[in-house]
């Protein structure tokens, strides 16, 4: 069975990945209402006006840190039609969606955009887990899939810790390798000067996590469980990396760099052209 996802609530429409899927939303037929904290919405304290806003949607999009989602679950599930859609669009899914299976009423998919809002959907991943099936959720997935995203479906647990993988361990190595520079005798102007594509790579990724928002990247490292043995991970072979060298192993660093093709495996070439290309590019 097809349905419409005619009218939507984008709880959090303000912010960046409320706005996203506002927008697609709208651009793909549907009537949006925004419900948002900055123009006076409090989805933790439903009146009677937002019960029956949240009663007629089809879709209710909770774009909000987590806090508030889990504050706001009871209230919502109880306003919201049996046979409509929840999605949230938290970082860590565990705590949420465990809440959230609690309540047997309605459809609910948790998402989680792999990229920063900014960049559209087009060319990229959307983590999906399908927390109760239904109608409207494969709908919001096929109107995912026709904005040019990829859908990858996973459990609650499995997201925590693929990004405890793909997003706490790279910032965090990003942000350590910032912090390391501070402490040496450099300028930004004179290693710009004479940078190589590697650095010049992480010096970009340095500016670009320096200069988003703080809050963000808190609640990747602080909200996920699975952010802690990513850190200790990248900690403990730091150690290593130094151990080896500093003891002249060099049979050790061979070894090494021998598992690390091992891990990429067939998926080596892919990346080496990827690197090639961004190459060109600095």
């Amino acid at each position: 069975m097809t349905v419409r996802l005619g009218h939507c609530v984008v709880v959090g429409g303000t912010g960046a990945v409320g706005g996203l899927f506002a927008g697609r939303l709208r651009g793909s037929g549907a009537e949006v209402t925004i419900v948002d904290a900055s123009a006076g919405g409090d989805i933790t304290k439903i009146d009677a006006a937002l019960a029956e806003e949240l009663g007629k949607a089809d879709l209710v999009v909770l774009a909000v840190p987590e806090p508030v989602a889990l504050k706001a679950l009871s209230g919502i599930s109880h306003a919201m039609r049996p046979d409509a859609l929840l999605v949230d669009t938290l970082s860590v899914k565990e705590p949420f969606v465990t809440a959230a299976r609690e309540y047997d009423d309605g459809e609910m998919l948790s998402v989680n955009p792999m990229f920063a809002p900014s960049l559209g959907f087009e060319g990229r991943p959307v983590a999906a887990v399908v927390v109760r099936e239904g109608p409207r959720g494969r709908e919001l997935v096929r109107l995912i899939e026709s904005w040019g995203a990829r859908i990858v479906e996973v459990t609650e647990h499995e997201h925590d810790r693929l990004a405890g993988a793909s997003q706490a361990l790279t910032h965090a190595a990003v942000l350590s390798f910032g912090l390391a520079l501070t402490e040496l005798d450099v300028g930004i102007e004179e290693l710009s000067a004479i940078a190589p594509p590697p650095h010049k790579t992480m010096l970009a990724l340095l500016a670009r996590v320096a200069s988003g928002t703080p809050e963000v990247y808190w609640d990747v490292q602080a909200g996920n469980p699975q952010a802690t043995p990513a850190r200790k991970a990248l900690a403990g072979n730091i150690h290593r990396l130094a151990e080896m060298v500093e003891t002249g192993n060099e049979a050790a660093f061979t070894t090494v760099l021998d598992s690390l093709r091992d891990f990429l495996g067939t998926d080596l070439v892919h990346y080496q052209d990827l690197c090639a290309e961004a190459f060109k590019t600095l």
